[in-house]
């Protein structure tokens, strides 16, 4: 019933950009904050950046440092994040997941819903 469904990633170079999108079904999209987060080989899964059930409110991990962006169309129920600056270390798993809260949520352990991951790959 329910799918998170990513797309967008692939192989890029160091200093590049990528958009990956998440489509929703089978949930309440608008009443979820929505997440991604990323795994890289013998890593633990990781905060990408959260973002609020209206937009408002935004966090991201500290390896960010500004240069992700997320966005969502609850009438279109997908969110997008923006990567641009791309370096080596995001090679990973990029997951869309969703957490039943209006505001933001930072912890795996929120998010009852996850995406099958999408590879993002960038070489040096």
């Amino acid at each position: 019933q329910v799918q998170l469904i990513e797309s967008g990633g692939g192989l890029v170079q160091a200093g590049g950009s990528l958009r990956l999108s998440c489509a929703a079904s089978g949930f309440p999209f608008d009443r979820y904050a929505m997440g991604w987060f990323r795994q890289a080989p013998g890593k633990e899964r990781e905060l990408v950046g959260s973002l609020s059930w209206s937009s408002g409110r935004t966090v991201f991990g500290d390896f960010v440092e500004g240069r992700f962006t997320i966005a969502r169309d609850n009438a279109k129920n997908t969110v997008h994040l923006q990567m641009n600056s791309l370096k080596p270390e995001d090679t990973a798993v990029y997951y869309c997941a969703a957490a039943r809260t209006l505001g933001v949520a930072r912890s795996v352990e929120s998010y009852e819903y996850w995406g099958q991951g999408t590879q993002v790959t960038v070489s040096s």
